[in-house]
């Protein structure tokens, strides 16, 4: 979910309303077919009065010459997102047993004219008037920028089906707060009761379209929950749906007053209660710092309004600190939220930052690394957008030193500075759908790390995300999309989708909804190039590359725990031994520590030549800035595999091509503290 913040005129609602609502606005009977029945894409039965697809010819199949899926992915959309927040925030649903004048209809208190739209006016600015009639005529929504009615119907998810797209991350979302002080709702403010709720009703969904298609599994809509079924569905022609989940406290770990609400066990019973949902996805912190993470800034009034809404949630405002390295947080700035500010207690103001202090001081916490390894032993894909580069750098040094692929940026919410370290690890990014040039533009910018790395691209909708959507170009731009137009593997006829009453054109409407989809990829081909919409027809390949490799991953064996260890120096200390062996006991509470000067080294006898090819390194405070890592097959003639002259503590992990050795010695050179060296644990893999 992302957020933008449109201007507010003429209607003022109450101030903490507006406020944490900008927080959100930063999360029938069937008839018989006509089709033939060798035409399997098309349903036996659809209900007499539904949408049209507007696209004609038969999906693609199979994989390519080298075995590999085709297909665009949507890493980021929310389908149930009608669901959060107490039922009434977004209007209309994906699918209805009742038809799609059931299913497309406004919220009850949006009736004559959108009078009571409060969260229409607040995000789209104006007063909040509008049609609310949906089915049949469809004046005013869905529209590219009216971020209060439902996006997903299940037609239009269809026509992007149908258009070329086969993987679809559903993000189950919502946010108790927002939930809490917003008017209209009609059940529970509880997360997981939400999260619960938008998990069964995307198997319902599933359900609602194979009774289009015969009986159960025959329908193209197809939850998958490991990367091997939902290569099988890709196959077959059909959409792979993966569950994922952004919520801002997960398992109930809220801080208040910088105290987890949660602990643990918690975080256990949460992980394996989403697990068994179906969820394989999912975000740690997302707008307020919680107990697990510090998220990355919003900016501006908005960034004013959300840390007024952190304070006011947590006790606590955002704290900053200096970055120590290229990545940076969103500038809070200091621009003023006066309707947000108005609710702060007497005499308690939102703070300045000073501005070369842009980093989230709150990183990855202790409960939140528990919960970081959780997934991993659950073999879950993380996502880091949303996450502060604090927290995000300690996530990928852990994903480091365990060789784990599992890491996701699905609509461009970290810094790019990460782009190679994700790649690196095997990971998957794709970018927010942005206006097809500027889409292009992002997409160009990492193209030579994609070509590096042999990967896909994939896009985030973030639909029904209160994010908004590309803007038309307008029908008189030097390169509109012309209708009908092909698919991009050409076995399909695309031409504009209709709806009711209602036929909508990229040109003129922008991307309004989800069928649109394929019309805004074509708008890519036609302003930013065949290579662009080539690397987005690789994405669903390389998304369940990173899926797949997290689903084997396998622990290495630590060949360094419990081995004979020397050193140049140990600190005396008459209470605590930071003797040598202390960095390889296996024991994350027990260090190695060295004398207080520069050239200092540990040794390492693993008992025997073994091919070694990582060496992971978890500095107490008292780190290394300057450093080798050395092997030897003799403990006298000495190879240096590895080096850095930036180390800067934390979790480092040096790779390197394997190479034989007996013994491994991390030998220091300068030290990035007034302190020795010290290392909690030090792991040697072959692997």
């Amino acid at each position: 979910m992302t957020v933008t913040q449109q201007p507010i005129h003429r209607r003022r609602p109450a101030a903490v309303l507006t406020l944490l609502l900008l927080v959100l606005a930063a999360t029938l009977g069937p008839t018989p077919s006509s089709a033939a029945e060798t035409d399997w894409w098309n349903p036996v039965a659809r209900p007499a009065a539904d949408s049209r697809i507007g696209v004609t010819g038969e999906p693609f199949k199979g994989t390519n010459a080298q075995g590999e899926v085709r297909g665009f992915v949507d890493a980021h959309n929310h389908i149930m997102a009608n669901e959060a927040f107490g039922g009434r925030l977004i209007c209309g649903k994906p699918f209805s047993e009742a038809g799609v004048a059931d299913a497309l209809k406004d919220c009850p208190e949006h009736y004559p004219d959108g009078s009571l739209a409060i969260f229409d006016y607040i995000t789209n600015g104006g007063d909040g008037k509008h049609d609310p009639d949906g089915w049949p005529t469809f004046k005013d929504w869905p529209a590219y920028d009216s971020m209060t009615h439902q996006q997903n119907y299940y037609a239009w998810v269809e026509r992007a089906w149908r258009g070329g797209q086969r993987v679809l991350v559903n993000d189950l979302v919502t946010n108790g707060v927002i939930c809490s002080v917003y008017p209209f709702k009609d059940r529970s403010c509880d997360e997981m009761t939400s999260i619960r709720l938008q998990a069964k009703l995307t198997y319902d969904m599933q359900d609602y379209i194979d009774k289009m298609y015969g009986g159960t599994g025959k329908g193209w809509f197809r939850i998958v929950t490991d990367s091997a079924q939902a290569r099988e569905v890709v196959e077959q022609g059909k959409l792979a749906v993966v569950l994922g989940v952004e919520t801002s406290e997960p398992f109930g770990c809220k801080q208040i007053l910088d105290i987890a609400q949660c602990d643990k066990d918690d975080i256990d019973a949460g992980l394996d209660e989403l697990y068994d949902l179906g969820v394989r996805s999912m975000f740690l912190c997302h707008k307020f710092d919680n107990a697990l993470c510090g998220v990355r800034y919003d900016e501006g009034g908005l960034g004013t309004a959300i840390n007024v809404g952190q304070f006011l949630s947590t006790g606590t405002f955002w704290q900053t600190e200096k970055c120590t390295g290229p990545q940076h947080d969103n500038p809070i700035g200091g621009a003023a939220a006066p309707s947000a500010e108005e609710e702060l207690p007497a005499g308690v103001e939102v703070p300045s930052y000073d501005e070369d202090a842009q980093c989230n001081k709150r990183g990855l916490t202790e409960l939140g690394e528990y919960a970081v390894r959780g997934m991993m032993q659950r073999k879950m894909m993380l996502e880091i957008d949303h996450m502060g580069v604090k927290a995000t750098g300690r996530v990928l040094d852990i994903f480091e030193s365990e060789s784990y692929p599992g890491v996701l940026s699905s609509h461009s919410w970290m810094d790019l500075n990460w782009t190679e370290r994700v790649y690196g690890l095997g990971g998957f990014i794709a970018q927010y759908m942005h206006g097809s040039e500027e889409f292009g533009t992002e997409a160009d910018r990492t193209k030579a790390l994609r070509d590096k790395y042999d990967v896909g691209y994939g896009y985030g909708t973030d639909m029904n995300g209160v994010g908004g959507w590309p803007a038309p170009r307008g029908a008189d731009t030097s390169n509109p999309v012309t209708y009908p137009f092909r698919s991009v593997d050409g076995g399909s006829v695309i031409d504009k989708q209709t709806t009711g009453e209602r036929t909508w054109n990229l040109n003129t409407d922008g991307a309004a909804h989800y069928g649109l989809v394929p019309d805004w990829i074509e708008d890519i081909r036609l302003t930013s190039g065949q290579d662009v919409v080539d690397d987005l027809f690789r994405g669903a390949e390389s998304y369940l590359d990173t899926w797949g490799s997290s689903e084997r991953h396998k622990a290495g064996v630590n060949l360094a725990k419990g081995s004979s260890a020397s050193a140049s120096s140990s600190e005396s200390n008459p209470f605590t031994s930071y003797a040598p062996g202390r960095a390889v006991d296996g024991d994350a509470d027990t260090r190695w520590a060295s004398d207080w000067s520069d050239d200092q080294w540990l040794r390492i006898d693993l008992g025997s030549t073994s091919t070694v090819k990582r060496v992971t390194l978890a500095w107490e405070r008292a780190y290394g800035k300057s450093y080798r890592v050395e092997v030897s097959t003799d403990g006298t003639t000495w190879q240096s595999v590895w080096s850095t002259t930036t180390g800067d503590g934390g979790l480092d992990t040096a790779q390197f091509s394997g190479v034989p050795a007996r013994y491994v010695r991390i030998h220091g050179l300068d030290r990035g503290t007034d302190w020795g060296y010290s290392l909690h644990e030090v792991g040697v893999y072959s692997s």
